[in-house]
């Protein structure tokens, strides 16, 4: 179980990348991490056994509920986002399922910014409908707009700070300050930031979600997801919450909140969600982050400053008619870039063409170095058209809304030698 996430006094970040959850494996001395390829765990005696079952002890189970590769990558997650526990699932959107299923009954809400990851907009906005949840999207570049759009059914509020794509920064502490008021959490994705850059609970957050498949990972090889608990928010605020404040029949009556204090949240994810609906994380995956994380500071540092050359380029060029990286001086996010992400807005940005839809096509099947395929985060540079992919499944007025309209090229830029990346650009662009 990954409770032992607070970050560890004293140490920096690049340190705990390395470290964190981590020591050498005590029966051969591996100084890596082990992949535990294993489905189950022998238990000391039935007592024991009783006890691992019933949550009175803590220990390995069956690999879908914990895994000790598994274990060590969540103490890291939890670590570097300076939260009190995490809990990895297979995906991104299956840390998300885990995130919400823990929080929300039938019947409940919960406001979004419309500026996200398009499978993100349809799993809430579609997907979710058949559950009995309801997410009401607003423009979250006006945080008021948060505060407007929530009912007494309302049970989260979540958003990207950096979002994917287009390059758009949300105010989270004005976003905090709305949650704080209504007494619900605040979610961020953080993804497209990672911990590197950003840390929102810092900021006030109370949960937050990573595809570990992107930045964490970083190499292109490994799905995951994770979800990272502040440990700060009190759930007994107004009888909102009654799967964490009210007796859980599973468990013979266990109330999470009240047994497991400021971890719960993250423990009943696990102990119900990830038991029940079984989207884990394999052990292998999880190796190859925990692998990936520990050069996190490293790639980030090279991304962004690839980035900015990249973006530089772009908005100088007479076949581009815009370019939105915060990054830029001419961005109207680059005061709120310079304050939540002072070592630099990622490295994921779009821009738009001149010739349109065609003239975007025509990009993404002329370059050569840019690999076409749809993901972020990667150590090579990927190029993407989102509105014929990412965001296919949204109305042309939702693609544009996101930031995904007809003319649009999302960039995630890798760590090649800038100047390539710069001479394919220009062979595509003609």
């Amino acid at each position: 179980m990954a409770d032992r996430g607070k970050h560890q006094t004293g140490f920096g970040f690049e340190t705990r990348a390395i470290h964190a959850g981590a020591r050498p494996e005590p029966v051969t001395g591996a100084r890596n991490t082990p992949i535990y390829q294993t489905s189950s765990y022998v238990f000391e005696d039935a007592e024991h056994a009783a006890d691992l079952f019933n949550l009175s002890r803590f220990g390995f189970i069956y690999s879908r509920l914990t895994n000790p590769t598994v274990s060590v990558l969540e103490e890291r997650v939890a670590s570097l986002e300076n939260g009190r526990a995490a809990v990895a699932a297979a995906s991104g959107h299956a840390a998300q399922f885990l995130t919400f299923f823990t929080l929300l009954e039938p019947g409940d809400e919960f406001v979004a910014s419309r500026n996200l990851y398009g499978g993100s907009m349809t799993q809430f906005g579609l997907s979710f409908k058949k559950l009995g949840w309801t997410c009401h999207f607003v423009d979250g570049t006006d945080p008021e707009n948060f505060r407007r759009a929530i009912t007494p059914k309302t049970k989260a509020l979540f958003l990207e700070v950096l979002a994917n794509p287009g390059g758009i920064i949300i105010d989270l502490e004005k976003v905090v300050e709305i949650g704080k008021d209504a007494g619900i959490p605040v979610i961020v994705d953080n993804t497209m930031a990672s911990p590197y850059l950003h840390q929102p609970l810092e900021w006030g957050a109370d949960i937050v979600i990573h595809s570990t498949t992107k930045y964490l990972s970083g190499h292109g090889t490994s799905m995951g997801g994770v979800v990272v608990e502040s440990g700060k928010f009190d759930w007994t605020q107004g009888g909102k919450f009654p799967s964490m404040t009210e007796p859980e029949p599973s468990y013979h009556g266990l109330t999470f909140y009240e047994t497991f204090g400021d971890f719960g949240f993250t423990t009943k994810a696990r102990a119900v969600a990830l038991r029940d609906f079984g989207p884990v994380q394999s052990p292998m995956n999880a190796f190859m982050t925990i692998t990936g994380i520990e050069t996190l500071h490293l790639r980030m540092e090279r991304h962004v400053a690839n980035a900015q050359v990249v973006a530089e380029y772009l908005e100088g060029h007479e076949k581009v008619a815009w370019v939105s990286y915060a990054g830029l001086q001419s961005s109207p996010y680059r005061e709120l870039a310079q304050k939540y992400l002072p070592k630099g807005p990622g490295a994921v940005f779009n821009f738009g063409l001149k010739g349109g839809y065609e003239a975007g096509v025509h990009v993404v099947e002329t370059v050569e170095l840019f690999s076409h395929l749809a993901n972020v985060g990667d150590t090579r540079s990927l190029i993407i058209h989102p509105a014929s992919t990412t965001h296919r499944q949204l109305s042309p007025e939702q693609q544009i809304a996101a930031g995904a309209g007809p003319d649009v090229i999302r960039l995630s830029v890798g760590l090649e030698s800038v100047e390539d990346l710069l001479r394919d650009l220009d062979q595509a662009l003609g």
